[in-house]
């Protein structure tokens, strides 16, 4: 199931959970994901969505650009942040983490 990002504030709600999680399980990707964030809100061209269990929003997120869907998701055993082309079982795209130079992060988002 997922849950469709419709206003600052479910925005914000599923933000403060994935960094409050980052935080205790995944320190690799806790700062690199405010970029990814900021990126997402930049370039999405229609809603996003992110996975839901239980009432709870979950660490997957959809981003559309045009008719691009992409899927980022914390892969546990790379310890990255992976981008996949349509769905968490699609082709990774590309991957980050804390020592991805910000300016990688800007061109991925740019060059969507």
């Amino acid at each position: 199931m997922a849950t469709t990002i419709h206003n600052i504030e479910i925005l914000r709600t599923y933000l403060s959970g994935v960094l409050d999680r980052a935080n205790h399980h995944a320190q690799n990707v806790n700062e690199i994901a405010l970029a990814i964030a900021g990126g997402i809100i930049w370039r999405t061209t229609d809603n996003i969505r992110v996975m839901s269990r239980e009432g709870e929003m979950k660490n997957i997120l959809w981003l559309q650009v045009g008719d691009r869907t992409l899927c980022f998701a914390y892969n546990h055993d790379t310890r990255n942040i992976e981008v996949r082309e349509g769905s968490i079982q699609g082709a990774v795209v590309i991957n980050f983490n804390n020592v991805t130079p910000l300016t990688d992060v800007k061109v991925f988002f740019e060059n969507l």
